[in-house]
């Protein structure tokens, strides 16, 4: 089994009151980098910046990283198009960061992303692959997707209230600039992208399909960014099974609406939760209080920990250990 994380950036985030994933515009472009060194080393290395949210809480990388200490699982990071260096190991599928949705155009070389991502999906030498994302302002462009494709558009925040009207304010804003109605991109998973997403999207649903035509099990670990992404695979033609395991965050947030999503697009879906109010921890309160809900592939590792046996608390008891070490750690370059 190998744990995939597909990471990069929209300036979609950059809109105020979009994403909390990071603690402000200026740093929130490194997060996903952070994101792929707090993964493979268990703390940001090059990268300038702890990701937190304005409030603190923590990367959903900490608890990816723990259960991934936990279990031994294999990683692969894939470069859809970051704004900032990574000391972590990654294949680049694509060169460049997605623009702001509000233009046209956003994301020009999805194609190209999508079709990298695809081989790369079809060279994979496992029998079962878990793919994540990591990208500020994500659930804007999957809604901004899910809307194109004429999909139920229902997406989750990284904020305690999600921010729905703005996101639909952005997103008719995209359409408008990119000459499309609701539905108009049915069809046409690259369109959706090109004109309304994000390259990570491109990267996710490409990955995934090459990973199916040669044979490997795919389970989209997230949220509704992985619903749009699984979208974006059905709208590919393909319906070979895939599964979405995500948190009990997500599943509680009744703006994500995950189990129609996931009823909607045939995924078999799997909800974990990491108990994460027996913690009484800051490393873990602010999920509580409904914060990240998910990201990382958090939801994936989580799934993990459980079918192996290993406990939530000995997860969270890790999730202490990474997040002590995460937060300790001497950035690189001051931002």
């Amino acid at each position: 089994m190998r744990f995939v994380l597909v990471a990069g950036c929209t300036r979609t985030a950059e809109i105020d009151g979009i994403s909390a994933a990071g603690a402000d515009t200026d740093v929130m472009v490194h997060t996903p980098s952070a994101d792929l060194e707090i993964l493979e080393y268990g703390k940001p290395t090059s990268a300038p910046v702890v990701p937190v949210s304005p409030t603190g809480c923590p990367t959903p990388a900490v608890v990816s990283r723990a259960v991934r200490e936990l279990l031994g699982f294999e990683t692969l990071g894939v470069d859809a198009g970051l704004g900032s260096p990574t000391c972590a190991p990654t294949v680049t599928i694509g060169e460049e960061s997605g623009k702001d949705v509000r233009r046209s155009r956003p994301v020009p070389d999805a194609e190209e992303v999508f079709e990298n991502a695809t081989r790369l999906g079809r060279a994979l030498p496992d029998d079962e692959i878990v793919v994540g994302e990591t990208i500020p302002g994500g659930t804007t462009t999957a809604l901004g997707v899910l809307t194109a494709l004429g999909e139920r558009t229902t997406v989750s925040s990284s904020l305690p209230e999600n921010p729905l009207a703005l996101k639909r304010d952005v997103v008719n804003d995209a359409l408008t600039a990119s000459d499309l109605s609701e539905g108009d991109a049915a069809g046409e998973p690259m369109a959706a992208v090109s004109r309304v997403g994000d390259p990570v999207l491109a990267g996710v649903a490409g990955t995934t399909i090459g990973a199916l035509e040669s044979g490997t099990d795919v389970t989209l670990a997230g949220g509704t960014q992985l619903a749009a992404a699984a979208a974006l695979v059905r709208h590919a033609d393909v319906d070979d099974p895939m599964s979405l395991a995500t948190t009990s965050f997500v599943a509680a947030d009744e703006t994500a609406a995950i189990e129609e999503s996931a009823a909607d697009l045939d995924l078999t879906l799997t909800v974990t939760d990491p108990e994460f109010a027996d913690g009484d921890h800051p490393a873990m309160d602010a999920y509580v209080a409904g914060e990240a809900k998910e990201g990382v592939g958090m939801g994936g590792a989580l799934a993990l920990a459980d079918q192996a046996g290993v406990s939530m608390a000995a997860v969270r008891d890790r999730v202490v250990d990474v997040y002590e070490r995460v937060t300790e750690a001497e950035p690189a370059v001051k931002p």
